[in-house]
């Protein structure tokens, strides 16, 4: 139960977070690297990555914090999750990509630190509530 919670929860926010970024940024990013993106996302590459990554985010920040019963724990381990993955993609289209910017990879690992820390914040607090009321 504590798995299922901790995702969903996870997951919720992840999703309408990124909802409202990328619906509110898509001028900042078109106007960088728009040659390089699709008319029309891939929606199955993108149900695949939010699949995964919110495992990985319930994985390696939430259950852990979980498990110390310290919510700066899904907070440091949110953030630096957010870091690494955000920016192996990011540094990795600066260093293979022409026309990638440093900005946008700069911006995009921000948001990266940001909405996997939120998330995971949010899967750790979702969880503790419903053990409170059990």
């Amino acid at each position: 139960m504590t798995y299922a919670i901790s995702y969903v929860a996870t997951a919720i926010v992840f999703l309408g977070l990124d909802f409202l970024w990328l619906t509110g940024s898509s001028k900042f990013y078109r106007s960088r690297i728009g040659e390089l993106l699709l008319e029309h996302p891939n929606l199955i590459a993108a149900a695949a990555f939010y699949v995964i990554y919110v495992t990985g985010v319930s994985y390696f920040a939430v259950i852990p914090a979980l498990s110390s019963g310290r919510w700066t724990t899904a907070l440091v381990s949110g953030a630096l999750l957010g870091l690494v993955a955000f920016g192996t993609y990011d540094m990795t289209n600066l260093a293979t990509i022409k026309g990638w910017s440093l900005e946008v990879s700069l911006v995009d690992m921000v948001w990266g630190v940001f909405i996997t820390t939120a998330s995971a914040l949010a899967g750790y607090f979702s969880v503790s509530a419903v053990q409170k009321l059990i």
